[in-house]
């Protein structure tokens, strides 16, 4: 994250480098209004990078929509393409590092990717308490 920055900041900014960069424009659905800490942020902004450069090099899809939000049930994160999807099959190394970085922080990622309508990367972090019922 940017220093000083909130994870809202953090992702506007990259979004927007990546949409520049890439000609790929981005709609931001939602942004998280709280802050998440630290390690969520960091997990967040790595399965984002991972998921951008999919979407970049496989989906050939013209936009991409975002959704982040923090709330009293934790934090989940949406990556939705409408490119030509792939058949889910063995995973390769970036969803693999995706379910890592999320599993590093107690979340987890699925895929879902339907052929010639798009792929949805979705992650979430439940709130700590959550996670000890």
């Amino acid at each position: 994250m940017r220093e000083g920055g909130s994870l809202a900041e953090t992702l506007e900014s990259r979004l927007a480098q990546w949409s520049g960069r890439t000609g790929i424009r981005v709609e931001i659905w939602a942004l998280p209004s709280s802050d998440a800490p630290a390690p969520i942020a960091r997990a967040v902004l790595a399965v984002l990078d991972d998921a951008l450069a999919n979407v970049e090099r496989h989906s050939g899809a013209g936009t991409v929509s975002i959704a982040v939000t923090v709330g009293r049930g934790g934090l989940r994160m949406t990556v939705s393409d409408h490119g030509q999807g792939f058949n889910l099959g063995p995973t390769g190394p970036g969803i693999d590092r995706m379910r890592a970085a999320f599993a590093a922080v107690g979340g987890t990622v699925s895929v879902n990717s339907v052929l010639g309508e798009g792929t949805t990367v979705t992650g979430v972090v439940p709130r700590r308490g959550d996670r000890e019922r």
